[in-house]
């Protein structure tokens, strides 16, 4: 074309979680059965929506607002059951005017991003959920600014590099938390979400907490919501029903927004992503509608809590096997459906392989790898081809260790159990093949 139509961020716009498939399917296609480790997806995995969710979810479509528009913000009657629900934590108070619904918490990260001035810059964690990270690059032009988690306490945030990359990086104008954490499972307890808080307060800085797991919570961990700890500073906590209810294909989230009036320019930033629903019109009306109905029934409760015990049992199950393994660290999650492994610095090198037993995906394989791939994505690729077990890399989630993701969504118990023992030995086999 006569002038560059690609936006300067366009290839910072990199999803590893599904851009991995593509891979997968090539090998599937050449005759490889996979397990698919790499999506977050409850109801792909086997789990089923419980019937009375069904039921109310029935009795919303028999009603003929679930299928008009809605108001740009969202449900007003949702809104406000929402900004109740809220208060009655404590903390900061909201009315239905703070609550805004998009389609989708992507929905909702791609405009939080797209509103901010270029030069404005979020400081996330890491390892990086990929739709944050993206959609910061993308928006700056710039690689995605982290701040460390630490994989040896349990992945928490390291409070002073937080602060330092703040202090000597003014284009930081807020800093972003997932809590309960993807891709780590980590769950942070409320002294540290406060030393968060309290840095913003000190810089000038708003606060974004993606709670989207917040009501997935187990071994020993408790959610603190930031609406509980953010005080009088400006804050954004992004909420959805695509993994408690579950219901992924709802493409159904919310921010809640704090203190909007504390500051003119947050306040004139908020406007900004309201306006631009404006130009949508409005998000999805049925799930919105649903809300209300399932989350006041007093089985919601009971259904969060065995959701809970279902993924902790999983988690010591992966936990058991996965650490009898040499060579890695497997870090026990205490949030969402995630878990993690860390190789040991320096165990992975370039002469490490898995046999394939496929003629045709041997070939693939030595197209996929090369010298400049990172080391653990090499890993992943072998356990493909080799075993067949889809994962994501944790250098794909911004993180300078290498490791990988696998769920705990897998509802078929003997399959799940198998998974994790044919995972460990691959990963045995693999660190044993470079010796």
């Amino acid at each position: 074309m006569r002038r560059n139509i690609v936006h300067p961020g366009a290839d910072s716009l990199t999803y590893e979680i599904r851009s991995i498939v593509a891979i997968g399917r090539r090998i599937v296609n050449m005759g490889v059965e996979m397990t698919w480790e790499n999506i977050g997806d409850p109801i792909a995995k086997g789990e089923e929506v419980v019937p009375w969710i069904k039921e109310k979810t029935l009795e919303v479509m028999e009603n003929n607002l679930a299928w008009g528009y809605c108001d740009s913000k969202g449900v007003e009657q949702t809104r406000q059951f929402l900004s109740e629900y809220v208060n009655q934590r404590g903390g900061a108070q909201i009315n239905s005017d703070d609550i805004l619904f998009f389609n989708g918490l992507g929905d909702a990260i791609s405009k939080i991003f797209s509103g901010l001035r270029r030069e404005a810059r979020i400081l996330g964690p890491s390892p990086a959920y990929s739709t944050h990270s993206s959609a910061e690059a993308a928006h700056s032009g710039y690689e995605h600014l982290t701040y460390r988690c630490d994989s040896n306490r349990g992945w928490l945030p390291d409070i002073e590099d937080i602060r330092n990359k703040v202090k000597y990086n003014d284009t930081i104008t807020g800093i972003l938390l997932i809590s309960p954490n993807n891709p780590t499972g980590a769950v942070y307890p409320k002294h540290v979400l406060e030393a968060v808080v309290d840095i913003a307060r000190e810089y000038d800085l708003m606060v974004i907490n993606d709670e989207i797991y917040s009501h997935i919570v187990y071994n020993g961990a408790e959610t603190v919501h930031l609406s509980e700890v953010i005080g009088d500073v400006p804050g954004i906590a992004l909420r959805g029903i695509s993994k408690e209810f579950p219901w992924p294909g709802s493409r159904c989230g919310w921010l809640e927004v704090f203190n909007r009036g504390s500051d003119s320019n947050f306040d004139r930033y908020i406007k900004s992503l309201a306006d631009s629903k404006m130009l949508e019109v409005c998000s999805t009306s049925m799930p919105q509608l649903v809300i209300p109905k399932v989350y006041s029934d007093p089985r919601y409760v009971e259904h969060l809590q065995m959701r809970a015990k279902m993924y902790e049992k999983r988690s010591q199950e992966a936990y058991d096997i996965l650490s009898q393994v040499d060579g890695v660290k497997v870090v026990k999650p205490q949030g969402a459906f995630y878990m993690t492994v860390v190789f040991e610095p320096g165990i992975l090198n370039e002469r490490q392989s898995l046999p394939a037993a496929n003629q045709n995906v041997r070939n693939y394989m030595e197209e996929l790898i090369h010298p400049g791939l990172s080391l653990d994505q090499r890993f992943a690729y072998h356990l493909m081809a080799s075993v067949g077990i889809c994962i994501v890399p944790l250098s794909s989630f911004c993180c300078n260790q290498y490791g990988f993701r696998f769920t705990l969504l897998e509802t078929d118990d003997a399959k799940r159990k198998q998974t994790f023992i044919r995972m460990a030995k691959g990963i045995k086999d693999f660190l044993a093949s470079g010796d």
